[in-house]
């Protein structure tokens, strides 16, 4: 399920880098079963893929926030 914008700006620091590391782990596993021909789900790698974008974008408004 992707994530939303508002649930994403509720974590703390700590927590959205835990989610990234999270995602991008699972985007790993996700092109290494679509190389091998086992993916099912080809949707979720687009949602992965925004999910850890949106993760990025809301980390580096908080960073830039907290600088002020």
């Amino acid at each position: 399920m992707a994530m939303k914008a508002k649930d994403v700006r509720l974590l703390t620091a700590d927590q959205l880098e835990g989610e990234l590391v999270n995602l991008k782990k699972e985007q790993f596993n996700l092109r290494f079963q679509r190389a091998t021909g086992q993916l099912e789900n080809t949707a979720r790698v687009r949602q992965v893929r925004r999910d850890i974008a949106r993760i990025q974008t809301i980390a580096a408004q908080k960073s830039a926030a907290d600088k002020r």
